[in-house]
């Protein structure tokens, strides 16, 4: 089990994440990552940031890891995915046309 994570917010990260929570403009993706952050940051443990932000245990401690490792700017962008599904090999589409045509 892993035990709470708690962050000393610096006196502009703070201020910067608030203005994320309290803009009616900002992504709504954004908008719980940072009460995560938030809530970590008051001392609350796991289960009261879950219950706090409605997430999951795995949620939280995805976006703790990230604001630890990249700080607030990890918080506003998605990790990058592949674009598609790799196109099947040559045998293997030969092999799906031969059994097709029969």
């Amino acid at each position: 089990m892993r035990s709470g994570i708690f962050f000393t917010l610096s006196a502009a990260e703070r201020p910067r994440l608030e203005a994320l929570v309290a803009d009616r403009n900002t992504p709504q993706k954004h908008v719980w990552r940072a009460r995560i952050v938030l809530l970590s940051a008051d001392e609350l443990g796991t289960y009261a940031v879950m219950c706090e932000a409605g997430v999951s245990r795995t949620a939280v401690w995805r976006w703790q890891d990230r604001f630890a490792q990249e700080g607030g700017e990890g918080l506003l962008r998605d990790k990058t995915r592949p674009a598609c599904i790799l196109p099947p090999r040559p045998e293997v589409a030969a092999r799906v046309v031969a059994l097709m045509q029969e």
